[in-house]
This record gives structure tokens, C-alpha cells and sequence, in this order.
């Protein structure tokens, strides 16, 4: 299971045009699981990409940190955005919210990686190799 898969045919400049509204310092409540154990919902998400490679969609996210299905949850939101049963906008809604009941539809797990982590210089650790590998198979 390394990909979630749906049927319906995604908009990638649609879900862009969402997950633009994502990037920045914010309040990400309405992205949390309801369970939860952070501390404070605000989070800075540096860059939120949205992407086809081959015959995949990928969303690319990078953050100070994540929320509980924050990525998930993320994710759901674009879905619904990237096949027309919701505007870019939404995504702001949802965020503006900050509440998890408006958020929608949690995406599966499936096609969820994590692929690296950035660490100061100063600490001078090993650089890994980026994944996930199919990828690159695919272009």
C-alpha cells in the first residue's frame, strides 16, 4: 500500500491554489486529529507543493513540525479541492475555523512518508538519502 488511490480525476492548479492559503505560520487546529497531545496548534509550514509525477499526485510538505494526521488531514482538504467538490478557499475556511469538525475528510495513511528531516548545520549530522525511491522511477 505506498499510494492512496481515488477514482475521482484531480485539478493539481486547484489544489495548489488551496494549499497556498496553508503556507505560513498558523493555527492548524482545524488540521489536528482530535486527539491530539501538542501542546499549541500553531505551526509554520514552509512550503506546500502540489505535483504530478507520472501518473502520481504528490503533495510535498515541509514544516517546523506536524500535528497529529496534520499531513492526513492536509491532504483530505486538497483531495475535496482538486476534484471540484470545494473551492481553493476552503482550505483557508477550514483553517480560519480552527475547528477539526470543519475540516472534512482525513485522507488514508497510504503514500504518507516521511523523507527527511533538516537539522542546523551546527550539529553536523549525515545527510540521508531522499525517498520515497518510486518516485524517481516514475519520471
Amino acid at each position: 500500500k505506498g499510494v492512496t488511490w481515488t477514482y475521482k480525476s484531480l485539478d493539481v492548479d486547484r489544489m495548489n491554489a488551496g494549499a497556498a492559503y496553508l503556507v505560513g505560520e498558523h493555527n492548524f487546529n482545524s488540521y489536528r486529529a482530535v486527539n491530539c497531545q501538542a501542546h499549541s496548534p500553531i505551526r509554520e509550514v514552509r512550503e506546500l507543493n502540489v505535483y504530478q509525477s507520472g501518473g502520481l499526485i504528490v503533495i510535498d510538505v515541509a514544516a517546523n513540525a506536524f500535528l497529529h494526521h496534520m499531513v492526513r488531514n492536509i491532504a483530505g482538504v486538497l483531495m475535496k479541492i482538486g476534484c471540484g467538490e470545494a473551492e481553493p478557499i476552503w482550505a483557508k475556511e477550514v483553517l480560519e475555523a480552527q475547528d477539526r469538525r470543519q475540516g472534512g475528510v482525513t485522507a488514508p495513511p497510504y503514500g504518507l512518508y516521511f523523507v527527511d528531516v533538516k537539522y542546523p548545520d551546527e550539529f553536523d549530522l549525515p545527510k540521508s538519502d531522499l525517498g520515497p525511491y518510486f518516485l524517481t522511477a516514475l519520471d
